[in-house]
């Protein structure tokens, strides 16, 4: 193996010169230009918290009535056997505990509207429904497609310059 000499100059580093600012504080030199005017970083809208302890849930009504949303019966502190008392208002379904009712909850824990209750409210099988628990009054509302539909329509319009979404 041979030795091998490398001779050259060294190349010298590349420095831009600064350009000194102006009195009035921005650069000058050909090309410059004022500084764009910094802006913070765009911050999302916080939402209120929520002071409200409903617990929502959304289910499916099956073909004998029956509606399973665990979390929402749960949150009631609805055992299986709680002796229920349901009715229709303005399109709502309100449930509630009664010591007299003559329905209850199922023992797998499910909700079962009765057929006059979900005629009355046009549900018919596969039809999804929102429920609403709010434990404080041990009350349970259950929203049918059709009262759904109005629900968001006040909101999107808000949002869509008034047009009805």
């Amino acid at each position: 193996m041979g030795v091998f000499v490398v001779s050259g100059s060294v190349i010298e580093p590349v420095v831009l010169p600064a350009t000194p600012p102006r009195p009035g504080g921005h650069a000058t030199g050909p090309g410059s230009r004022p500084p764009a005017t910094r802006r913070g970083l765009p911050l999302p809208c916080v939402p209120t918290p929520r002071t409200h302890p409903a617990v929502y849930g959304l289910a499916a009504v099956d073909c004998r009535g029956r509606i399973a949303e665990h979390a929402v019966v749960h949150a009631l502190g609805w055992a299986p056997g709680t002796r229920l008392d349901i009715h229709e208002t303005r399109g709502l379904l309100l449930i509630r505990t009664d010591g007299c009712g003559v329905f209850s909850v199922t023992k797998q824990g499910h909700l079962r509207l009765p057929a006059p209750v979900r005629h009355c409210c046009g549900l018919v099988p596969g039809d999804r429904v929102l429920l609403v628990a709010e434990p404080e009054r041990d009350l349970l509302i259950v929203h049918p497609p059709a009262a759904l539909d109005d629900l968001p329509s006040a909101r999107h319009a808000g949002l869509l310059d008034g047009e009805r979404a």
